[in-house]
Order: structure tokens, then C-alpha cells, then sequence
């Protein structure tokens, strides 16, 4: 990967739509985020998303969501990892494990990690339906800070399940930023990524953040003309080195991101540390 061709990382990214299997099925649970976010995302394989963030002259982190009592599975981990491996010029491969797997699931951590190079780890709290310091999922974290790779966690409200009745089963208290502190104080050597502002939990984030130097805020999964003033705040003081660009694609574009964020008080010096040195230091790229 050329970082001097690149103008920006983005850190979060979803794989949707595999390239190796069909399936035209309805997925409730993504059309109802399309709802929420106001916007009908454009599934695109990895190869795809590959082609789309080459013209931008950027690189994307990518990952799916790994659901144990999931149905079906549209993408694995092995897949985005290999897929990835042919577009390393701009594509980097997360993988995600949900931690009801138990043993088997931190087995499954070490094989990606030895087999397949992935570059980190997604979890969703909310969907996963953990408590992020429970301590039962601590052997898998084990498994990723023995690798010193960043383990990037869903905090705060989400569009999966909004609208649906009973929120598609979707508790939120999962995700409030506060349980990774005792994360980070147990695992001072794994990075850590909050992604998203964490509505309604912004300022236990920024608390987390600015206390813990191994722990990162993504600013994915909404328009910058929303972020609340503190958060703006932050990015440009304490926190300047380690905010990270991330659109939460497809279910916004990097450009609409982009967009937003350049009407934003960020100062001059900052903007290119939140849109690719930071993230490039914090995978090892630079």
C-alpha cells in the first residue's frame, strides 16, 4: 500500500454482498437501516468497494458482523480476508467473531489471524448481545492483543433494528462506551476503537479516550453537521491523534462524509491526522 497516493483511510466499512454466492433474499434488518439513515446503501462486493475507493484515492478497513444465531451468512471472514489480500492497495481485512462462540470462537481468532493476515477485529455489542467487559469474553481479546492487533467496537445507538418492533431485538445498553474502559485497563497493549460518536454516551467516550492512550474514536455512522460541539472540541485539542476518518459505507458514503466534514471548525493541521496519519499509525502502515 502507497500511503503518498492515498488521501485518506477509511477505518469502517462494511462487507455486505459476497462475490462468491448469490442471493437475491430480503434482509429486513438492512432495509430498515437504510430507513434510518435516509439513504438505499449500495451493496457492493469486496473487489467492488475495491474499485470505488481506487478512484477516491483511498483505502478502506473492512469487515462483516459475525451473528452466531444467525440464519444465514452472507460473507464469511475468509472471504473478505482473501478478497482483500488481492486489493491490498487499498482494501485491509477485519474479521469478527461473536463471542458466543466461546473456546471455539478464540480457536477461530488465532486461525484468521495465522492463516488469513486480518488486521484486526470487529465486534457489535448491540447485535452480538455482550457486555464488552464481561469477563468471559476475555480469552478471545486475549487471542487479538497477543497479536497486537485493534479490536473496533460498536458504541452508542445503532440503526440495526431501528423501527422494528421491539427494535429487532436490539438492546442498546450493550454499547455504552463505558464498559470498554474496563477493556482497556485489562488490555493496555490491544488498541481499541469507539466507533461512532456514541449518542447518548458522547462524553463517556471522550472520558475513555483521553484517559486511556491505547483507545481511539472512529467518526463513522454519521454526517459530520450532527457531531455535538464537545466531540468537534476534542478532535481538535486532546484527542487530535487519535480520531479516526470512517464512514460506516455503505451506509454512507465517504464522499457525503467528506462533505459534511470539511464545514467543520477542524483546524488545518488536524484534518490530515483524523483522515489518514492516525489510522496509518494505528495499523501499522507508516
Amino acid at each position: 500500500m502507497n500511503l503518498e497516493n492515498l488521501v485518506a483511510i477509511d477505518i469502517h466499512t462494511h462487507a455486505w454482498k459476497s462475490a462468491l454466492q448469490v442471493s437475491d433474499a430480503p434482509d429486513e434488518e438492512k432495509a430498515a437501516m437504510g430507513r434510518y439513515f435516509r439513504y438505499a446503501p449500495q451493496h457492493s462486493t469486496v473487489p467492488e468497494m475495491a474499485v470505488y475507493y481506487r478512484k477516491l484515492k483511498m483505502a478502506f478497513v473492512v469487515f462483516t458482523v459475525d451473528k452466531i444465531h444467525e440464519k444465514r451468512k452472507i460473507i464469511t471472514n475468509e472471504e473478505i480476508a482473501e478478497l482483500a489480500a488481492k486489493e491490498s492497495d487499498v482494501a485491509i481485512a477485519f474479521a469478527s467473531i461473536d463471542p458466543a462462540r466461546g473456546e471455539a470462537g478464540v480457536r477461530e481468532a488465532r486461525r484468521l489471524i495465522r492463516d488469513y493476515g486480518v488486521k484486526g477485529f470487529k465486534f457489535h455489542p448491540s447485535s452480538q448481545g455482550f457486555f464488552p467487559n464481561d469477563r468471559a469474553v476475555y480469552p478471545l481479546y486475549e487471542a487479538i492483543a497477543e497479536a497486537k492487533l485493534p479490536a473496533l467496537f460498536h458504541t452508542g445507538q445503532t440503526g440495526v433494528g431501528a423501527g422494528r418492533p421491539g427494535g429487532g431485538g436490539i438492546r442498546l445498553k450493550y454499547s455504552n462506551p463505558m464498559y470498554l474502559d474496563d477493556v482497556a485497563v485489562d488490555f493496555p497493549d490491544m488498541p481499541i476503537i469507539l466507533a461512532h460518536p456514541s449518542f447518548p454516551w458522547q462524553e463517556e467516550a471522550l472520558s475513555v479516550a483521553t484517559h486511556k492512550p491505547q483507545v481511539y474514536i472512529d467518526l463513522s455512522g454519521w454526517s459530520p453537521k450532527y457531531f455535538p460541539p464537545i466531540l468537534v472540541q476534542y478532535a481538535n485539542t486532546l484527542l487530535k491523534d487519535k480520531i479516526l476518518f470512517g464512514s460506516d459505507y455503505p451506509v454512507m458514503t465517504p464522499e457525503r462524509w467528506i462533505e459534511e466534514f470539511a464545514k467543520l471548525p477542524i483546524k488545518p493541521e488536524v484534518r490530515p491526522l483524523i483522515m489518514k496519519q492516525n489510522a496509518a499509525k494505528l495499523l501499522k502502515l507508516a
